[in-house]
């Protein structure tokens, strides 16, 4: 099976080609520094290093762009309420939004770039647009002309004269239309700006995207994300200005991801009821929050409830269950391995017809689940250590894809297996010869290392405690 893409600009699954063989060209909208990341930020994040790390896994040279909005109306609000300078705010959100990519395993795009640093070429796009007649200048303010884009709405889906009955706006007479959105804003009090043609200002919202794609990217990309709140007006935008600019079709598979939703709402700050990434790493690791949002449709709402979080971070604990060892004490059995040394390139192949599916990361955690599943058998089976560890070493692969780093974490004090076994060895000849003092004693040492050691009628097996 080839891997199949949804594209909300057509609203179906498209298998995907990229422009360049062997190269996708990826751009993700990041966060609007203003304030520290929520969970509802990094879920988004997740979902893309997923596709990456996929595309990637299948052969891919993957240029992924995920952009910084550090000139923004919400940034220079909160910047005058706390009477510090626009970008040295942002700069500090940017900082910990990296270091958060980095504690939850997200691979660090190819280019980050940020809107204070793009304005040569936002002014260049914006110069372009006026040029082509598809923008006007009003005071030093620059506006885009939405009736001379024909295919406006194309993406969302919405009809330019449905839009401008509904649509909600502030009274602006000097706009030609309602509809129009601003490339360019003249500097008003208070606010950093830029020299430009039109005068002193800074770009509008939609304009910095565009330009961002054009400088690191090009004129065409293979894949668009964001949020799905980002469809229309942001991404519907996009679309109207540069190919209104270039003459091409932008982007060829526009991926969004659903919201994340606490009690059935959206998270946001108006609702009050949002939770930082830093404070759900400080109740528990990363993995289970890349968990939470792998076990689940990407373009779905995200339910985030305390429930929910359990479950995966039970979820979790079953996988690392599949790297303890071979039982000490356990015969060896040949016909364990031949039914294992099959699953392995059944879970294989399950997993890559998964995430073929539109990156259907749930299916391919259910091969994965099944995998361990075998792999506990086998080991109480008697499989031989050799068989054992090539299946671990694939579930080890696969869920590095994911991103999890439970193997990584699980597979730490590996190394020490053998002094491992010796330990047990020595405790079940004490508990035979009834030193049960100095038995207990190996056990209690063990744990505080973080070593559990778990006796049953096969044997004792021992496993990392978390």
């Amino acid at each position: 099976m080839s891997l199949k893409i949804y594209n909300t600009l057509s609203r179906e699954k498209e298998p995907f080609e990229s422009l360049e063989p062997g190269m996708v060209r990826m751009y993700v909208c990041g966060p609007t520094v203003y304030d520290s990341a929520h969970v509802g930020h990094a879920m988004s994040s997740i979902v893309f290093d997923v596709i990456r790390r996929y595309l990637e896994y299948k052969g891919y040279r993957v240029n992924h762009v995920m952009n910084y909005t550090d000139v923004d109306d919400k940034v220079i609000r909160k910047a005058n309420e706390l009477g510090v300078d626009p970008l040295d705010l942002a700069e500090k959100y940017i900082e910990e939004y990296d270091r958060l990519l980095e504690s939850l395993n997200i691979l660090p795009p190819s280019v980050k770039p940020r809107v204070s640093q793009e304005i040569d070429g936002i002014i260049e796009l914006v110069e372009g647009l006026m040029a082509k007649g598809y923008a006007y200048e009003v005071d030093g303010d620059v506006y885009f002309r939405v009736s001379e884009d024909e295919d406006y709405g194309k993406l969302s889906r919405r009809q330019l004269e449905d839009m401008q009955a509904g649509f909600r706006f502030e009274v602006d007479e000097r706009k030609e239309s309602p509809m129009d959105f601003a490339l360019w804003k003249a500097a008003k009090q208070g606010e950093p700006f830029w020299e430009s043609p039109w005068g002193k200002g800074r770009p509008g919202w939609h304009i910095e995207c565009s330009a961002m794609v054009l400088h690191h990217l090009g004129e065409q990309i293979d894949i668009h994300g964001g949020g799905n709140d980002l469809i229309f007006p942001h991404h519907e935008n996009e679309i109207a200005q540069t190919e209104s600019l270039t003459g091409k079709p932008f982007v060829r598979y526009w991926v969004h991801n659903g919201m994340l939703q606490i009690r059935g709402e959206e998270m946001s700050k108006s609702l009050g009821n949002m939770v930082t990434v830093d404070q759900f790493l400080s109740e528990h690791e990363g993995d289970v929050l890349r968990f939470l949002v792998l076990n689940a449709s990407y373009r779905a709402p995200l339910v985030f409830t305390d429930e929910v979080v359990e479950q995966a971070r039970r979820g979790l604990e079953r996988l690392k269950g599949a790297f303890r060892p071979v039982a000490s004490s356990v015969e060896t059995d040949p016909s364990s391995q031949h039914d294992l040394i099959e699953m392995i390139q059944k879970a294989r192949e399950g997993f890559e017809s998964a995430m073929d599916d539109d990156f259907n990361s749930s299916a391919a955690l259910a091969v994965l689940f099944e995998l361990v599943r075998r792999i506990n058998v086998a080991r109480d089976a008697g499989v031989d250590a050799h068989t054992l560890g090539k299946a671990q070493d694939t579930l080890r692969e696969l869920t590095r894809v994911l991103g999890l780093q439970l193997a990584d974490k699980s597979v730490a004090l590996l190394d020490a297996e053998p002094y491992i076994h010796l330990l047990i060895q020595v405790r079940e000849e004490l508990r035979n010869a009834k030193q049960f003092a100095l038995a207990d004693t190996i056990r209690d040492r063990l744990l505080q290392l973080g070593i559990t050691l778990e006796d049953g009628k096969t044997g004792t097996t021992w496993k990392l405690r978390r």
